[in-house]
Formats: C-alpha cells, structure tokens, sequence
C-alpha cells in the first residue's frame, strides 16, 4: 500500500498580493468604514483582515457588532497614515514617504504592529535630512527607539551647526535636547551652542507661557560654560541679564575654572572639549588628556 506524502506549494505570492491590493480603501465587498483625520475622510475595509492581522483593530471591531454600519471614528489620524497600516496588513508591505512615515511609525507603535515599525525606522533612517532629523529624533526619544536614536544624534553630530537652526531643534523636547547636549561630538562651537540653545528657550517660554530659566532649568547643566573664555562669559554673563536662562552658580563654576586653572570643582564632562570646539588657550589646563 503507497504511503501518503504532502507538500506546500507556493504560488506566485506577488500576483497574490496584487490581488489583495485591489481591495485597499475599496468599497466592495467591504464590511466597516473609518471616518479617518479632522475632515472624517471616508475609508473602507475589510473586518477579516484587520482582525486577524491586527490584535488592536480585533479588539476595536469587537466593540462594535458587524450588524452596527456605524463608521469608526479615527480623527487623530491622517487618511494618508492609516491607508498605509491598512496597506501593511494587506500585503505585508508598505508604501511610506518622507511626510507620513514618523505618523505611521506612531500608528504601528500604537497598534502593536512591530515588523511596520521596523520597516518605518529603516525608511527613516535611509532618508534622514537636515530639516527632519530632530523631528525623528523625538519619535525616538517619545518612543524608546535606541536604534534610531543613536542613528539621529549620529547625523546631528556631522551637521550640528546646520540643525541647530531648523524649526525642528526648536521644537524639541527638553529630553531630546539633554541627549543632543550630552554628546562629546558636536560638530559646532560652545558659544554657538549656548545661542542655539536660548532661541529655543525662548520658542519654548513662548509656547509654554512659562519664564525662560523654567524652560531651559534641565538643559543648562548640560553646557559646557567652563570652555568659554574670559571674555566670552563677560558677554554671557551680560546677556543672561536679560532672561536669567542660565543659574549665577553655574556662571560661578566656570569663572572658578579660570580662576584655578583647572577644572576642579566642576563636573570633569563640562570641560570636555566637543569636537566642534573652536581652541582657547586656557583648554590645555582644564582637559590635559584632550589634545
């Protein structure tokens, strides 16, 4: 008597998926609409699919029974990003670009869906710019995406003078301001730092409605004021009057500096130089190991 055998065979998975395509945002046959951003953009799925694609959305249609022809109401979302999840649960691939892919990111850490997110982190990562960087910066930070975290602040350090003045640096997060401040491979200068970072102060008390050393009080202790020079913390000094951004104590510490020709007494990270520092002849005695 033959023995039975089995196998799986596939076919052609691209003509499977172009058929599946076919029924992104169509009408027929499908079974819920979502009333998608402020302007309740009609979209239309599939229950099945999102159900058994998505735990989230499973759990979202189970609120309402398939008999309900009620629309779902998403108006936190842009059709355009919820097209592009709904695109990923359909045919396991995504269409993103550079104006949806931080928004989709958000909606695949939103619905749990993790292989979405890594598509939209590598795209990310593929396509960083100037003007964007410090925007996918804080979806790391927000998000606790190490990987892409590392990866932003990597860009900001080769192009740190041409970030530090995009609307981006300005609308950062003071945590995402401390992680770029930490970094010993700023591509810029002290003082241009210390500037960069009063602007956003000031954007921030304007947002806030909250005084300027409220808003920068975490970020301050970050700069490196003992690399300045005499005469550069005189005219710090004097501008600080005007919105008292940075504490007298941390004025003092960098004077103390000058005063004993070592940076003892101040924390041993706030006399490093960055590689962006611009050389001043008092740096041989506070880094002697940092040539």
């Amino acid at each position: 008597m033959a023995s039975s055998c089995s196998a799986v065979l596939l076919g052609d998975s691209a003509a499977f998926t172009a058929a599946l395509r076919t029924l992104i945002n169509n009408p027929q046959f499908s079974d819920v609409t979502f009333w998608v951003g402020r302007e309740q953009q009609e979209v239309f799925a599939h229950r099945c699919l999102l159900s058994f694609r998505c735990q989230a959305f499973q759990a979202l249609l189970r609120s309402q029974p398939q008999e309900m022809q009620a629309p779902l109401v998403l108006s936190h979302v842009q059709p355009e990003v919820l097209l592009a999840v709904i695109e990923y649960l359909y045919t396991n691939s995504v269409t993103l670009n550079n104006l949806i892919a931080l928004e989709v990111l958000t909606s695949s850490m939103e619905y749990g869906l993790d292989d979405l997110r890594k598509l939209c982190v590598e795209f990310i990562k593929d396509t960083l710019s100037v003007e964007q960087v410090c925007e996918a910066l804080q979806a790391a930070v927000a998000y606790g995406q190490a990987d892409l975290q590392m990866h932003c602040l990597a860009f900001i350090e080769n192009c740190t003078r041409e970030v530090v003045h995009t609307r981006g640096f300005l609308e950062l997060s003071e945590l995402a301001v401390q992680t770029v401040l930490q970094s010993d491979c700023l591509a810029i200068d002290e003082v241009d730092l210390i500037r960069a970072v009063r602007e956003w102060a000031h954007v921030g008390s304007a947002v806030l409605g909250s005084p300027v050393q409220n808003v920068a009080k975490t970020v301050v202790p970050e700069l490196r004021l003992a690399l300045l020079s005499p005469s550069e913390l005189t005219t710090l000094e004097e501008e600080n009057r005007k919105d008292h951004m940075i504490p007298v104590e941390s004025l003092s510490e960098a004077w103390k500096t000058h005063a004993l020709r070592k940076g003892r007494g101040v924390r041993s990270c706030l006399c490093r130089r960055r590689r962006g520092t611009l050389p001043r002849e008092h740096h041989r005695h506070l880094d002697p190991l940092h040539k």
